[in-house]
């Protein structure tokens, strides 16, 4: 059975370095949290299909830290390094952590994800990304991160409708 396939909006706050991302899932706010704290499951479905995702350190609490690489193999074989430490893991609530780009590392940003329950078995998650400036924010949208979310969303539908 196909899940419905619902739309992710991006959205930049007017007059705020703040990114806003909405996005619905057909599964309880559990399940979508898990995908989030899980090495194994963060892996098999963040960014776009063109890239591998490799964990390099996980400690999804309260205080802990993360790291992974974004690869792609092939032509241009690149890799991206991100980071970042979690500052509150609420389960299946609220996720508050830091984000930063290897090849920005003075550029951080503080993103807090909210697990939303829904009617019907499903989910709303909301992310809120605070940047330094409308600058970066702008910088960040016109990156390409669009692509990277939609279709890591659409594989973390995958993922959900496979049972994991």
């Amino acid at each position: 059975m196909m899940t419905q396939q619902h739309q992710t909006r991006i959205e930049a706050v007017a007059d705020l370095p703040v990114i806003r991302i909405i996005r619905e899932f057909e599964a309880l706010p559990e399940r979508v949290f898990r995908a989030f704290v899980d090495p194994e499951l963060f892996a098999q479905w963040c960014g776009p299909r063109s890239i591998e995702t490799r964990i390099e350190r996980w400690d999804a609490r309260t205080g802990g830290e993360w790291r992974y690489s974004a690869i792609r193999t092939g032509d241009d074989d690149f890799t991206m390094g991100f980071w970042g430490s979690f500052h509150e893991v609420r389960p299946s609530e609220r996720i508050v952590q830091t984000w930063a780009y290897d090849g920005s590392p003075d550029h951080a940003s503080l993103e807090t994800m909210i697990f939303e329950t829904l009617e019907g078995g499903r989910c709303r998650l909301t992310s809120t990304a605070v940047v330094e400036s409308i600058e970066l924010r702008d910088q960040m949208l016109a990156s390409g991160m669009e692509t990277g979310v939609r279709e890591g969303y659409e594989q973390l539908d995958e993922l959900l409708e496979d049972g994991r």
